[in-house]
């Protein structure tokens, strides 16, 4: 019996930011459907550790790499060490965003929000994928997909959403320009979920509650095994004539742009 078109026995992944929600989703998913995975974190050893453990317990392989993405002299080593780990990579993941909402990072000034989101979200994603993208155009195969924001498009008022809207519209017009760099030997893509149940999304006021449940068609939050199923399909080879596109993960956006 042939294998499903989701399988993804055989191939290697490296997923950053996947020491817990939706990078420890797309992890998990990933090596359900077959793949070995390195697990980036920038800090939290004990989540990537707990992220690896559950991919092996699958009978997959997987491996714990840590590196800080705001700097930049990390980036090389990064795709070079997950390079050499079983000789290639096969798919990347740019999951990796800093968080701003909660935490130290919650009181930063705008600014200070602003100038580390592009160092994660955009310079950390875009230097990774013209990394290891030149290696997967010279070995002749690969997929990558990056992580967007569905609100990108619309726009959402206030300060968060001026600074994630700047950072992750960058994501997915970047996304959409390397598609065509790399083709037709690598395929790119990108996510752009919508209100996902993260740790932020767990303990937010009522009102936010009410927000996310009515800004979707679908009427609740997402999960991030949602993004994950996502990423899974845009990076085997079921989504083999798709490239270049962004796919929103939302349960349909109702009410964009709002306060």
């Amino acid at each position: 019996m042939p294998e499903p078109p989701t399988t993804l026995t055989g191939q290697r992944a490296l997923v950053t930011g996947a020491s817990s929600g939706i990078g420890r989703a797309i992890a998990i998913a990933l090596a359900r459907a077959g793949a070995d995975v390195i697990v980036h974190a920038r800090q939290n050893r004990a989540g990537a550790d707990a992220t690896a453990a559950a991919i092996t317990a699958q009978g997959r392989r997987a491996e714990v790499f840590l590196a800080d993405l705001a700097d930049d002299t990390t980036h090389e080593p990064l795709v070079r060490r997950a390079w050499d780990w079983q000789g290639a990579i096969d798919i990347l993941v740019n999951n990796a965003g800093a968080d701003m909402l909660t935490g130290e990072a919650a009181g930063w000034s705008f600014e200070a929000k602003l100038r580390r989101l592009w160092q994660v979200d955009v310079e950390g994603t875009i230097r990774l994928s013209r990394l290891c993208g030149a290696r997967m155009v010279e070995r002749g195969r690969g997929a990558i997909v990056n992580m967007g924001w569905d609100q990108a498009e619309t726009g959402m008022a206030g300060a968060s959403g001026e600074a994630f809207c700047t950072t992750k519209g960058a994501v997915m017009a970047f996304s959409k320009s390397l598609a065509r760099s790399l083709a037709p030997k690598v395929r790119v893509n990108c996510v752009a979920p919508g209100w996902i149940k993260t740790a932020w999304g767990a303990h937010a006021s009522q009102a936010w509650q009410d927000r996310a449940q009515r800004e979707s068609l679908l009427g609740r939050w997402g999960t991030p095994e949602d993004v994950a199923e996502a990423v899974v399909f845009l990076a085997s080879p079921a989504a083999s004539f798709i490239t270049g596109h962004i796919l929103p993960v939302n349960g349909g956006l109702a009410m964009p742009g709002g306060e």
